[in-house]
């Protein structure tokens, strides 16, 4: 259920007048609010399909994308895409707020959809956040605990979990004729068992726990892996740090030399990187990272993380809002303000199954470089790996991560 639509009662004081309903145009909004939504919501349309379908691809088509992050991910991508299934059926409604054409079935199927995978997608974001929680603040233990067939039992306990509670939506909506008279009357819309009965109102209400609970325990946990993430930047900056950099740098020093006391001309792809492993002989693999133990790394982490968390609230908030106001509403002045509130939060629904491709996949730059392998392979393939020799040492450049290593002996 997102929201109600429909035209004005007569007698009602709207602030402008309403376009004619009839049987080639029964708009629920004025056509100047209704262009500019519909060429947004075409817009995330195109871009959410685009960039859920490259996810589910990316992570199917290369093993080492296949970790158990990314199997979150990918099942959250199949949510999404199924979530962007239901957008031309809400752009239909606003443009044509009856007659409902396309039967019974799809009716309900599209709402009971719709909510069954906005849940999954709530409970892939929660058990996703646990995820990182271990891994950060208790690796040892994540070790043992997180495998990729536990988190594929757990990923299909959530599809069946949402999708059982989401059922009773399937029974709460169809297809309603107000006057009974004609087929034009015809909605899709909740039953007048649903609302006198209050099934639906409690039923928002259960959609709204879907959103504050997962709320609560993001802040939670991302407070958790804030602390420990600064208290790992005091440890590595404590009085031993010093000493522990110049020893790695020598250690890489040595093996430099080794490797080119072995070689006459240059190094070949195969002594630089692991078999299987796409372990790189760089400044991301066999020296720290410029500014690591830097506070301004931390920082930088956490803000990674607040952004997911705020996304997540300013996308689903409104949402959420906006059904309370719906069910909650007695008089026409109140729904003409429930319906574009509803249809402003319609937006920012459909924007949350279209950033998450952005906020999980595209930060990461071994996704960056798996899109770019899968899209464009021949270029991928010139640029993957290169290696040349200069006056002063050997200059290392992968295309993946674009990180530049020079050693001068």
């Amino acid at each position: 259920m997102r929201g109600g639509g429909g035209n004005g009662s007569e007698g009602e004081p709207w602030p402008w007048p309403w376009p004619p309903c009839d049987e080639r145009l029964c708009v629920a909004v004025p056509l100047w609010v209704l262009v500019p939504i519909t060429a947004i919501c075409l817009g995330l349309f195109v871009l959410g399909v685009a960039g859920n379908v490259l996810t589910v691809l990316v992570i199917r088509s290369y093993r080492d994308m296949k970790t158990t992050t990314n199997l979150y991910l990918g099942s959250m991508a199949v949510s999404d895409l199924l979530i962007l299934l239901g957008l031309p059926f809400d752009l239909y409604r606003l443009w044509r707020s009856r007659p409902w054409i396309f039967g019974q079935l799809l009716c309900r199927l599209s709402h009971y959809l719709s909510e069954g995978c906005t849940y999954c997608t709530l409970l892939h974001i929660t058990a996703l956040t646990v995820e990182r929680y271990l891994a950060i603040c208790f690796p040892l233990k994540a070790k043992v605990v997180v495998t990729k067939r536990r988190v594929k039992a757990i990923v299909g306990v959530l599809w069946a979990f949402a999708f059982l509670s989401a059922s009773p939506f399937f029974f709460l909506v169809g297809v309603e004729q107000p006057d009974n008279h004609t087929d034009f009357s015809r909605e899709c819309r909740p039953t007048p068992q649903a609302l006198e009965s209050g099934l639906l109102a409690t039923m928002f209400w259960v959609t709204t726990c879907y959103f504050v609970l997962p709320v609560i325990c993001l802040s939670v946990l991302y407070g958790f892996i804030g602390r420990e993430l600064w208290r790992s930047n005091t440890r590595l900056r404590g009085p031993g740090s010093v000493l522990r950099e110049k020893g790695h740098r020598q250690t890489v020093k040595i093996l430099v030399q080794f490797l080119h006391a072995t070689q006459e001309t240059s190094f070949t792809k195969d002594q630089l990187v692991n078999q299987g492993s796409g372990n790189q002989l760089d400044g991301s693999s066999v020296s720290q990272r410029k500014g690591t133990n830097k506070p301004e790394k931390i920082f930088a982490d956490l803000i990674e993380e607040a952004v997911v968390v705020l996304a997540f609230v300013i996308c689903w908030l409104p949402f959420h809002i906006g059904r309370i106001i719906f069910i909650n509403t007695r008089d026409m002045r109140t729904m003409l303000v429930s319906q574009y509130f509803n249809i402003f939060a319609l937006q920012l629904f459909y924007l949350s199954a279209t950033i998450n491709p952005v906020l999980y996949n595209l930060m990461s730059k071994k996704y960056r470089a798996a899109a770019y392998k899968l899209l464009l392979p021949r270029r991928a393939a010139e640029r993957a790996f290169t290696v040349t020799k200069d006056a002063s040492g050997y200059t290392e450049t992968s295309a993946s991560t674009r990180n530049e290593y020079t050693t001068s002996f």
